[in-house]
């Protein structure tokens, strides 16, 4: 009897009413959490009688389904709070709930470990590629770990000087003396090299007008650093002429003395090239170093490629991924390039718990890459992606499966009554 049918009918949207709250009421519990993505409740009907097309035999929730748009980015300040924009997932590794393996998130709360490793709240470790030889990155993902060792030093091999000598300077008459630079040249720049372990010296580089159109550069030390130096006096680690074109081009350079120098500690004989940008003689512009030009010598900027040891003082991360070491003395080396996992059917992932999803068959397995390739997101370091549930949206959806629950019981309410009258009907 179809009024038996309209109960049963009654009851299914009660259930399949109450199923759909729980989705509600779990989307707006995890409206705060970070990397959180909102579910809906896919209904379908449930047939009666399918031989003879009678009524319906109500309703049951088919499936829940994941909502995988992107949440609004909230800046943290955090160097290690990461968030992706578009689409893929953090690959992180370890135990959840007895199961081993890899997991996927797109909550970025990792932090760094004492032994250098970056980890999510629950411990796991995040996956990426390590650093290898020449800036390039290995084909395994391993877990992403800073080296808590000192950063070792390197010696200065190249000093890099730019700026322009005045073209009007009056050559010098006295003879050079590099025991009284200042009185013997016309202009002068101080900077700092490192020897092999680390330790820095002053080296004055001391530039004289000769004749028109031709300097001479004498690059000093002190004597107390340097084998076979006399403490209390300069000594000269290199020397050259600098020869420049009639409209003030560097024409070319020419190295008459020195160039390596071993310095006391380090006991190691150490090339230094002395670099003053291209010449025309080599090809170049003559304009990209040394100049002389009819204004006043000054250094525009200088720069060497060595430095002392240094410790880890942080992490930074780049937009594709690459996580860079920051040590106190100021560089920046890369140890690793994050995994970001891409997925054919992020629906098809199944929720591990812990803002994590686990692979499927349905989801298919992950094509991991770097960040912001083959249409993956971009990574921003110092920011977190919130949860992508509407609130507004949320309580309109909880009020329409409240109504449509009420609406079932009366279904049900009706189908009592008039089954009460059938049985009224032999008294």
């Amino acid at each position: 009897m179809s009024i038996i049918n309209a109960m049963y009918a009654g009851v299914s949207g009660l259930n399949a009413e109450g199923e759909a709250l729980g989705v509600t009421g779990d989307n707006i519990s995890n409206s705060s959490t970070v990397g959180f993505k909102q579910s809906r409740a896919l209904f379908e009907e449930v047939l009666g009688n399918a031989a003879t097309q009678g009524p319906g035999g109500g309703v049951r929730m088919a499936r829940t389904q994941q909502i995988f748009a992107q949440g609004s980015l909230q800046n943290t300040g955090q160097p290690t709070d990461l968030a992706l924009s578009g689409d893929g997932f953090f690959v992180v590794r370890g135990a959840v709930d007895g199961g081993e393996g890899n997991y996927f998130t797109r909550a970025g709360q990792f932090t760094l470990q004492k032994d250098g490793k970056v980890v999510n709240p629950q411990g796991l470790v995040l996956q990426g590629y390590p650093a290898g030889p020449g800036g390039t990155f290995g084909a395994s993902l391993s877990d992403v770990q800073l080296p808590t060792a000192s950063l070792a030093p390197k010696a200065t091999t190249t000093l890099t000087v730019t700026a322009n000598l005045d073209a009007s300077t009056v050559p010098m008459a006295a003879a050079w003396d590099p025991q009284n630079p200042s009185a013997t040249s016309n202009f002068s720049t101080s900077m700092k090299v490192y020897d092999s372990l680390g330790n820095a010296h002053a080296v004055d580089v001391y530039f004289r007008k000769g004749s028109a159109g031709a300097w001479e550069y004498h690059a000093l030390g002190a004597g107390a650093d340097i084998q076979g130096g006399t403490a209390g006096q300069n000594s000269e680690i290199a020397a050259g002429t600098l020869s420049f074109t009639t409209t003030g081009a560097l024409q070319d350079v020419t190295t008459t003395a020195g160039g390596t120098v071993t310095f006391n500690g380090a006991n190691t004989a150490q090339p230094i090239a002395f670099s003053f940008g291209t010449t025309i003689a080599s090809g170049g512009t003559g304009a990209d170093g040394i100049t002389q030009y009819g204004s006043a010598s000054s250094v525009s900027a200088q720069s060497q490629d060595g430095y002392g040891a240094g410790e880890l003082s942080g992490v930074k991360i780049d937009a594709d991924g690459t996580v860079n070491g920051v040590y106190s003395n100021g560089q920046k080396v890369g140890v690793a390039q994050i995994g970001v996992a891409k997925f054919r059917a992020n629906d098809g992932l199944s929720r591990a718990g812990h803002n994590l999803w686990a692979q499927t068959r349905d989801s298919g397995d992950p094509a991991i890459g770097s960040a912001g390739a083959g249409g993956r997101g971009a990574i921003t370091a110092g920011a977190l992606e919130q949860s992508n549930v509407d609130i507004a949206t949320q309580f309109v959806d909880l009020i329409a499966h409240q109504r449509a629950f009420q609406a079932n019981s009366k279904t049900i309410s009706a189908a009592q009554e008039m089954l009460q009258q059938l049985i009224n009907i032999n008294q």
